[in-house]
């Protein structure tokens, strides 16, 4: 915590002192943000910082390893869907960008399989068990080694985000008619890289 509250105090003194006219400007008119980035909560894939964003300029949804669940209003709780359709039916934004990256812990744990030790690492990750299947079945990943399987299985799990947003209906009729568009990305921690997937 001493960590945190030391970090806020460099915060206040520079970042904000030289944007605050920024953050009046935010706090009076609101946020409208063009773009939204569904992107994996992992430390080290900041989004604001890897497209070098000022605050207001993205909206920011962070999960396990990027995923977008299927449309199922059930009554239960999606807190991605939740996100997504504030974005899209509130903000309006234009772009949603799912940006997945090298070296991810829930692909990791999703080409392991299932372990009982997990209570919901396990059934979030189910969301991409087709990335995980196109992975095993391809004949150019089937024989990989693991860290080839997990980097082919990053590019599927944003494969079966950037479809799932499809089942939103109103993601699906704003992309049809084009108020918005759909990208996927994938970044590479060890180089800095940012590839279209």
């Amino acid at each position: 915590m001493k960590t945190l509250l030391e970090g806020y105090e460099r915060f206040r003194s520079g970042y904000w002192q030289e944007h605050k006219d920024r953050y009046s400007i935010l706090a009076r008119d609101g946020q409208k943000p063009p773009a939204l980035v569904i992107a994996c909560a992992d430390s080290r894939v900041a989004p604001e910082m890897i497209f070098d964003c000022a605050p207001g300029e993205i909206f920011v949804v962070r999960n396990v390893s990027a995923l977008v669940p299927p449309y199922a209003p059930d009554g239960k709780q999606h807190g991605t869907s939740a996100a997504l359709e504030f974005a899209v039916t509130a903000l309006q934004v234009r772009s949603i960008v799912v940006l997945g990256h090298s070296r991810c812990g829930g692909v990791q744990a999703l080409m392991k399989g299932p372990d009982n030790g997990r209570d919901f690492i396990d059934s979030w990750m189910a969301i991409a068990k087709t990335a995980r299947q196109r992975v095993c079945d391809a004949p150019e990943t089937a024989t990989a080694d693991f860290a080839a399987q997990c980097t082919a299985c990053e590019h599927e799990t944003v494969r079966v985000s950037l479809a799932n947003l499809l089942t939103f209906p109103w993601v699906n009729e704003r992309v049809l008619d084009g108020r918005i568009t759909l990208a996927g990305l994938h970044f590479n921690v060890e180089t800095g890289h940012l590839q279209m997937v």
